[in-house]
């Protein structure tokens, strides 16, 4: 589980680094402050949340998948 949420954790900071580098960069207070109000898509607040668990769903998958081809 732990192992899990380290790997979770580091999408998150993946993609919100990665999308919004200039924010975090120069002013990130008031970035995580305008969450509230945020329009991505249509979802609004969650919508890191949600990008992190369509990414991670996909890594998950495919970490079965190499976990299945591969015995040990």
């Amino acid at each position: 589980m732990k192992k899990e949420g380290t790997i979770f954790i580091g999408l998150f900071l993946f993609l919100a680094i990665g999308m919004h580098f200039k924010e975090w960069t120069s002013h990130p207070i008031e970035h995580i402050m305008a969450l509230p109000t945020a329009g991505a898509y249509g979802i609004g607040a969650f919508h890191p949340l949600v990008f992190t668990i369509a990414l991670y769903i996909v890594v998950a998958m495919g970490r079965g998948i190499v976990k299945l081809f591969t015995k040990k």
